[in-house]
């Protein structure tokens, strides 16, 4: 079993390596160095809040559920960050390109990549057409780690799942509450 998770860490490796390398292309730099911040808390928080106080009715009770979600994911997220202390690549794999004051905690799972999973995925559910919009959006925040050294694809990939499962969960325990 160990030969096995060896081989499948040195792949991960290698697609880390292959988008990390692109981190020197201005364009992949200007675009997904901005795009992840849609990932971080002040901006999920923020716009939880404002659909929550701020949207229309049908729109409001969507980020009810977006902000269920949110907060429902970060649970995980908290636990397992300090039951699995896996560095992030950059302190752990040589010639790594990142962002100048990276983030120090532990790479897994990806707390952006959940984040922005946790509070696109109402969205998507209920509106399908918003997926041309969000989900290319929220895919290109779990690249963003990788590309800038932050994350490796397990991490991002662990992030997808959390983020959806918490989505489907607060959609399935706001529907029985009248609003």
């Amino acid at each position: 079993m160990t030969k096995i998770m060896l081989w499948i860490y040195e792949q991960e490796c290698e697609l880390f390596r292959l988008m990390n390398g692109k981190y020197n292309e201005p364009l992949f730099y200007q675009l997904l160095s901005r795009v992840t911040h849609l990932g971080g808390a002040v901006c999920t928080i923020f716009t939880t809040v404002f659909l929550c106080l701020f949207a229309s009715p049908s729109i409001q009770r969507i980020g009810y559920e977006a902000a269920a979600a949110l907060i429902i994911s970060h649970i995980p997220v908290m636990i397992i960050k300090k039951l699995i202390p896996r560095n992030r690549p950059y302190l752990t794999l040589p010639d790594t390109l990142t962002i100048p004051k990276p983030l120090k905690d532990h790479s897994f799972p990806s707390g952006h990549t959940t984040a922005i999973f946790s509070i696109t995925m109402p969205f998507m559910i209920h509106i399908p057409l918003l997926s041309l919009y969000l989900l290319p959006i929220a895919v290109l925040v779990g690249l963003s780690r990788i590309f800038l050294g932050l994350h490796y694809p397990s991490d991002v990939l662990a992030g997808i799942l959390l983020g959806t499962s918490a989505a489907l969960l607060s959609i399935f325990l706001l529907s029985s509450i009248p609003y």
